[in-house]
């Protein structure tokens, strides 16, 4: 599976540049990182920590090999070679002049160079540059590794094809890029989140509402609708069956009333620091910043995938995110060089903590995943990639017969050992079995495989390379023994004869 960019350069590791980092290593990308902060490699660490956790509960593909991380004392030598630059530097614009001013002296003439500012529009970063034209406005959304937002936003002296080129390498690492059509203060995201920000600076303030009281408002009323449909959708279904056109003639004329204070904000007094910042200590005081980045990412995580089982939103990108990592994983195991005259090892996995169920083993359905994961492993190894099914035609499991033979416990390296036991031209009957690092089984598996017509619904002839990889696997595989167990039913295996007295 080609890649846009192989290496990127991340200059700047705090929150944001740290959610960044993440999800380039990640997504396989090779990541060079410059921040002369002391602090860097622990905030980046204890960041990738909470992304990687995160991907493996979000995501059901492998999530296969990372990038390589490397930390570079000097921001040239981080550059150098780098398809991608990102910069997350604090919102000073004579610092990120300065810092941007030294990416162009140092990256390659044809590298990218994307700024993470909030804020400032992009004419503004462009500022001195010999060549503005490779430098526009990548403003993501924390955490960076899960929110899926990215405001792509350029100048008049951006080129279509650059900020086009931007849009593909963020889509890339499962990004939704949104291209601002005008530049302007604070882009979209943030012009919004203003306006609920300075109206909730003066609720407090008055003492109309507490934070606790605000977000409760917010996280228990629209903030679930605007998570799924956003602001429009949200208030065209309010209209009814009317629509938009109703709800703005029933609702309109309440927007020249004087609710709101948006034009002005109140002066953040010590008095009114303290406030706030004494009722957010009550409101979650509890738990630590760490703590709360992981509720946040697990709520997001639940969000996420109920918007990808209706294939809608945020959802759609997550799906689109997965199947590469699915293709991603097809790739490696097709590249692998096996002797077929041996078990098949395609897939390795460790056993993350959130697989444990009550009794403090892997819980069922996750060897279901391993060995779903192997079994798309082998196909991906036989050449049944994107490409493949494009053209209607794909693999099915019909039949699928599990064994538990272990006590599988948390971070077990696991191995999943595979061996064609048999195919024709339309099925293929494959068995794994899953193995720990002193090489003990855990379980094993027997699978049923139809290749199908998709368009059609039915059982058809396998087509090219698939035929062709089967046929250069069998010699050395049919030679294999066939395990004791394979094909045995449940029924076969029998029950103890009850004791009569």
């Amino acid at each position: 599976m080609s890649k846009l960019i192989s290496k990127v350069a991340c200059i700047g590791g705090g929150v944001i540049g740290g959610g960044w980092i993440a999800r380039f290593l990640l997504n396989g990308i090779d990541v060079a990182v410059h921040d002369p902060s002391p602090d860097a490699r622990r905030i980046v660490d204890e960041v990738l920590e909470n992304a990687r956790r995160a991907y493996a509960r979000m995501l059901m593909a492998p999530l296969g090999p990372e990038g390589q991380l490397t930390f570079h004392d000097t921001l040239a030598a981080a550059v150098a070679g780098a398809d991608y630059i990102q910069e997350s530097v604090p919102e000073r614009l004579d610092l990120k002049h300065t810092v941007i001013a030294a990416i162009e002296a140092a990256a390659p003439r044809d590298a990218l160079i994307g700024s993470s500012t909030s804020g400032f529009r992009p004419s503004q970063l462009q500022e001195g540059m010999a060549h503005p034209e490779r430098l526009f406005v990548a403003h993501p959304f924390n955490p960076v590794y899960l929110v899926p937002l990215v405001e792509i936003v350029g100048s008049p002296a951006n080129t279509e094809a650059a900020l086009d080129r931007a849009a593909e390498i963020q889509r890339e690492t499962g990004l939704k890029p949104v291209r601002i059509r005008k530049e302007i203060d604070a882009h979209i995201g943030d012009r919004l989140l203003e306006a609920v920000w300075r109206e909730a600076l003066w609720l407090v303030h008055d003492d109309v509402a507490t934070t606790e009281e605000i977000d409760d408002v917010i996280r228990f009323g629209f903030g679930l609708r605007w998570a799924q449909m956003g602001l429009f959708e949200t208030y065209r279904i309010a209209g009814g069956e009317a629509g938009m056109k109703h709800f703005i003639e029933q609702f309109g004329p309440a927007l020249k009333w004087p609710w709101t204070k948006l034009m002005d904000v109140p002066e953040m007094t010590d008095a009114l620091a303290g406030k706030i910042g004494d009722q957010s200590d009550a409101q979650s005081g509890q738990h630590s910043i760490r703590e709360l980045e992981r509720i946040r990412d697990e709520n997001l995580i639940g969000i996420l995938q109920a918007l990808r089982a209706n294939d809608w939103g945020a959802g759609e990108t997550l799906r689109e995110m997965e199947d590469r990592f699915f293709e991603r994983a097809k790739a490696v195991a097709r590249a692998t060089e096996t002797d077929y005259r041996a078990s098949m090892v395609l897939h390795e996995t460790r056993v993350p903590g959130e697989w444990l169920d009550y009794n403090g083993h892997m819980t069922e359905f996750r060897y279901l995943q391993v060995f779903g994961d192997a079994t798309d492993a082998f196909l991906g190894h036989i050449g049944m990639d994107d490409a493949y099914r494009s053209a209607g035609r794909s693999v099915y499991t019909v039949e699928t017969h599990i064994r538990h033979l272990a006590e599988t416990k948390v971070n077990t390296r696991l191995s999943v050992k595979s061996i064609v036991l048999g195919h024709d031209a339309k099925r293929i009957r494959l068995h794994h079995e899953m193995v720990d690092e002193a090489g003990q089984v855990q379980a094993t598996a027997e699978h049923m495989l139809m290749h199908v017509d998709t368009e059609a619904g039915r059982a058809s002839p396998m087509a090219a390379p698939l035929t062709e990889r089967l046929a250069a696997l069998s010699p050395g595989q049919s030679g294999l023994e066939v395990p004791e167990h394979a094909g045995r039913p449940i029924r076969d295996i029998g029950w103890p004869e009850p004791e009569v007295s």
